[in-house]
């Protein structure tokens, strides 16, 4: 059961870790007052969505 546990926590951790980093990327642009890259804003939606989706099929 143990080793089981772990493989879901394992196959969980690496979209959120993705999410997470990309989220930082933005959110650091924005705290540098940098001007986001519009092309990215826009996928940020598309991109959150699909994560949680991949989330509730698994």
């Amino acid at each position: 059961m143990h080793t089981a546990d772990a493989l879901v926590a394992d196959v969980m951790q690496k979209p959120a870790a993705t999410f997470d980093d990309h989220k930082q990327e933005l959110e650091g642009q924005w705290s540098r007052g940098e001007q986001a890259n519009t092309e990215d804003l826009r996928l940020a939606p598309r991109h959150y969505r699909s994560f949680f989706n991949r989330l509730l099929v698994t």
